[in-house]
């Protein structure tokens, strides 16, 4: 769940559930069940929740719930489309989806199941001890946006991987990471990691989030990487026929994928300056995919934008 641009009362809802899911569900198996007071099979349900997780307290299993009308932000990061609705979280992630268990018998066969297959330790304390606050967290993504800029794509990646560790359903964190991986040369890595988390049905809210469109960019970029010599030869393809924009696109798309972002962006620029219109707009289109990617907030985005700006507007 991501924290960057963020509302104050949205980052106090998500503050709020990393304190009462999140952390709790590191070393314990938490039943999360969305629910609201005008909701009659709510009330029906939440008897039977209450009485199975007290039941099944020693085991490591604690309740946690969430109302919808005075939760939205959270419920629609959860993609919650009617109540109640009931996952098992574990490690800050669903784990399964337990709506359909109405019944005492029905929710401890579920939690049965769920219990043989996870670790979890009925004697840790709730929580994650020693783990990172939301104020840690978010210094954290700082820091490993710092060293993408820089261009340390492995220090970016351990940051990122640290807390993703703590928190899997980070955005930020994630998309982080596949986008250090990336800048790291492990673009097989990060497409990996990308198609896993698109396979998983558990994750739908993350997939959703604004910060892995940045994450599936930087992938689809990073798909257009040739070796030096076939770069070397798209930049002579390209010099050489100034007004074949074909030839131009190509070598942009390859010189980015390279690291050569300053020729990627020189000629794209160019080609909108020529013809914006070209292949129904596509030089512009890699750009503002490139600024994703990138990142909207990095100092070279923000100068080659206002490029771009120069030459739209000027």
């Amino acid at each position: 769940m991501a924290t960057q641009g963020l509302n104050i009362e949205e980052q106090k809802a998500v503050d709020r559930f990393r304190t009462e899911v999140v952390e709790p569900s590191m070393t314990k198996l938490v039943v999360l069940d969305f629910w609201a007071e005008w909701c009659g099979p709510c009330k029906a349900l939440t008897p039977v929740l209450e009485k199975v997780t007290a039941d099944y307290a020693d085991k490591g299993v604690i309740l946690a719930k969430v109302n919808v009308d005075e939760e939205k932000f959270i419920a629609s990061q959860f993609q919650v489309q009617s109540i109640p609705t009931v996952y098992a979280i574990y490690q800050g992630q669903p784990v399964a989806d337990l709506t359909q268990a109405r019944s005492e018998g029905q929710l401890k066969q579920m939690l049965d199941q769920l219990l043989e297959k996870l670790p979890i330790d009925p004697n840790a304390a709730g929580g994650a001890p020693g783990g990172p606050s939301a104020e840690e967290i978010a210094q954290a993504l700082e820091l490993g946006e710092q060293a993408l800029t820089a261009g340390d794509g492995a220090q970016a990646s351990a940051i990122f991987g640290q807390i993703v560790q703590f928190d899997p359903m980070n955005a930020g964190a994630v998309s982080g990471l596949i986008r250090a991986q990336v800048a790291a040369g492990q673009v097989d890595e990060a497409k990996q990691m990308l198609e896993a988390i698109e396979s998983s049905g558990d994750v739908e809210a993350l997939l959703k989030d604004p910060a892995m469109s940045a994450a599936k960019s930087a992938v689809e970029l990073a798909g257009t990487q040739v070796d030096d010599s076939e770069l070397a030869g798209l930049r002579s393809a390209a010099q050489s026929a100034p007004d074949d924009l074909d030839a131009q696109f190509a070598f942009a798309e390859a010189a980015f994928a390279g690291g050569a972002r300053d020729e990627a962006a020189d000629t794209l620029l160019a080609m909108v300056a020529k013809d914006r219109e070209w292949n129904e707009g596509a030089a512009r289109a890699k750009l503002l995919q490139i600024f994703e990617a990138v990142g909207l907030e990095d100092e070279w985005v923000v100068a080659t934008r206002r490029r771009l700006s120069r030459i739209l507007f000027g």
